[in-house]
């Protein structure tokens, strides 16, 4: 997450420093850390036996399994394919037009894998790690909205209109 986004911010728009960006950071994760439901030491958090990958995200959904496994597979695998979806635009290899389309496609998993997230919060042994996973379902659309911002102010420069010998209508604009 931000590997792209966030230095063009920092380099081309008068948005804040990454100072600020921390602040605003450490005051948020402060926020759901007050927020988040206290592990209960008395229930055991039994997670079920390598479920199919249906169930898995059945079991997410309805927060019946711990919280690391409802939030590190989906991390690994959101955070590659936004990755390899700016590594290809920035190759040349994709349109924008693609690019855009491929954040559409893992925008409404993202939005269950918040929704999930959150319900799981309580099936954790700790309240920062509750903290942390609600955090990085927030930055996820704080990436959403930088990727936005980017496709609309800076097209020129993340995507590099002027090596490319392709003509994209979005750096026409």
């Amino acid at each position: 997450m931000f590997i792209y986004s966030l230095p063009l911010i920092f380099a081309y728009a008068d948005l804040g420093s990454p100072l600020e960006l921390l602040l605003i950071a450490f005051t948020l994760f402060v926020i759901l850390y007050l927020s988040a439901p206290p592990p209960d030491p008395l229930e055991e958090h039994k997670p079920l036996k390598a479920p199919l990958l249906y169930h898995h995200f059945l079991y997410s959904w309805t927060a019946q399994l711990s919280l690391a496994r409802v939030f590190w597979g989906f991390f690994i695998c959101f955070n590659l394919g936004i990755l390899g979806a700016d590594y290809a635009v920035k190759v040349g290899f994709f349109s924008i037009a693609s690019w855009m389309g491929a954040h559409f496609l893992f925008f409404f998993p993202a939005v269950c894998w918040t929704v999930a997230i959150w319900r799981s919060s309580e099936n954790t042994h700790s309240r920062l790690w509750a903290a942390y996973a609600r955090l990085a379902t927030v930055a996820v659309f704080v990436e959403y909205a930088a990727k936005i911002y980017i496709y609309r102010e800076f097209p020129q420069i993340f995507f590099d209109c002027e090596n490319r010998a392709m003509a994209y209508l979005i750096c026409l604009e």
